[in-house]
């Protein structure tokens, strides 16, 4: 049964962290092969369970320390029809694979929330296609049939809301927010920035979300960016257009190398946490509203404790 779904403790202005990038520490770290880059498969076999387990409570243990909340998200990025059916998941057993993640977060919840560290379950969704690239834009009457499988899942066993990474174009973050809205579970939106700050399809980031809002009457709980470095898309933070404010927390990635670099790459580029943590810092400083804080592709556990520890001197 969920827990915050009708009072989430993000929303009170506390820090809460979230974790680093999933899938590349799984990948060029630990040497897990991941079919199409999922991590869901993991949770179907002890080894893999105890992989995604010591992963989560080395971020866990970080927030618990610091004494701030944490979201914590199922590892269900690519668990949606499209990408289910090239692993050779069929509908049900997809749904299974859903509603097992949230049950797996729950039992770190139980063991190790505290008073201070209020532990969220987020539903990890990811987009219908390629995460770096809007090939398949959708409408959001399309998207919202065709995710709100994965989100009815999340809802049945218990997730608090529901997070989209790595959107590309408003059509699909819209339909999300449509179909999270009709199943009663809260959502976030998080969008993806290319170097010049703008969405994959060339909106500003300010329009997508001020987008968003009109066609959903402001339904996301609140809005994130991630899987771009903070360089990519700070300038575009510089505002004091009222969107900003719906901004509530960053996911970025270590390296400031471009989408199509990253794509290309064969080598996992760490960047430098302690330069990170400063970054977030000062955008902290400038957006004090900003306190949701983790990681993308190439960061772990190093980068969010490097996160933590800047932006707790500085609050």
């Amino acid at each position: 049964m969920s827990k915050y779904r009708t009072n989430l403790p993000q929303l009170s202005g506390d820090f809460f962290l979230t974790d680093g990038g999933l899938e590349t520490f799984l990948y060029f770290q630990q040497g897990i092969d991941l079919p199409e880059f999922a991590a869901f498969p993991l949770l179907e076999t002890p080894e893999g369970r105890a992989e995604i387990n010591r992963y989560m409570e080395r971020h866990i243990q970080i927030a618990v320390e610091a004494q701030w909340g944490f979201v914590i998200e199922t590892p269900t990025w690519r668990a949606n029809r499209d990408w289910g059916e090239r692993l050779g998941y069929d509908r049900e057993r997809l749904a299974e694979a859903n509603r097992e993640s949230v049950r797996f977060m729950a039992a770190l919840r139980e063991k190790h929330e505290t008073p201070e560290t209020r532990i969220v379950i987020s539903g990890n969704i990811g987009p219908r296609g390629d995460g770096y690239s809007p090939t398949n834009l959708m409408t959001p009457e399309e998207a919202a049939t065709y995710h709100r499988n994965q989100i009815d899942a999340f809802v049945e066993a218990g997730a608090d809301l529901v997070t989209t990474l790595t959107m590309t174009h408003v059509g699909e973050a819209a339909g999300i927010t449509l179909a999270a809205q009709a199943a009663g579970i809260p959502v976030v939106i998080s969008f993806t920035t290319e170097t010049d700050g703008n969405i994959p399809t060339g909106q500003s980031l300010g329009d997508a979300i001020e987008e968003v809002d009109a066609l959903t009457d402001g339904g996301p709980a609140y809005y994130m960016v991630n899987c771009a470095h903070p360089t990519h898309f700070e300038d575009a933070l510089r505002t004091d257009a009222s969107w900003i404010k719906r901004l509530r927390g960053i996911r970025a990635n270590a390296s400031t190398k471009s989408h199509e670099e990253l794509d290309n790459s064969t080598a996992l580029d760490e960047g430098n946490p302690i330069e990170l943590g400063a970054q977030y810092r000062a955008m902290r400083e400038r957006m004090p509203h900003l306190t949701i804080l983790g990681g993308c592709c190439g960061t772990d556990h190093r980068h969010v404790e490097q996160i933590c520890s800047a932006c707790k001197l500085a609050a």
